[in-house]
């Protein structure tokens, strides 16, 4: 009967966790959405698609030895990523990190950091968001 119990407290303990990061990752994408629709009134919405696309492609106007996410993350978001310091970096899809994505400003100072090096500029509303979108649905 105790294990049941540990079972069930263990399980609502995971949905309420689950439920509270998606409402964060949620709130973020809002944000760049409302970001993107101020920018351009055509936009329609993020696509993991394009995120994929974005997260795999070759870059230029970066650090020369910076041209894709992939360049630390690894080519696949499943994967754990290395940074050129060796530092090891967790996987990108949120299916093997639950907790990413989850911090505005993590969020945040993280796509600021990276843009600059991988594209030499910040990235725009609809790329986060795009990113965003894949990472979330892997």
């Amino acid at each position: 009967m105790r294990s049941i119990v540990m079972l069930i407290l263990v399980s609502i303990t995971s949905i309420v966790t689950t439920a509270a990061a998606n409402a964060a990752r949620d709130a973020i994408l809002a944000d760049l959405a409302a970001e993107a629709k101020a920018a351009n009134a055509a936009f329609t919405g993020f696509s993991a698609e394009r995120g994929a696309t974005f997260f795999a492609a070759t870059h230029t106007g970066g650090e020369p030895d910076m041209p894709s996410c992939t360049t630390c993350h690894s080519t696949s978001p499943h994967q754990p990523g290395r940074t050129r310091a060796g530092k090891n970096i967790e996987p990108m899809a949120v299916s093997k990190t639950p907790n990413r994505y989850t911090d505005a400003k993590e969020v945040a100072k993280w796509f600021r950091r990276n843009c600059k090096s991988v594209l030499g500029r910040e990235c725009t509303a609809v790329e986060k968001g795009d990113f965003l979108t894949f990472m979330i649905s892997q």
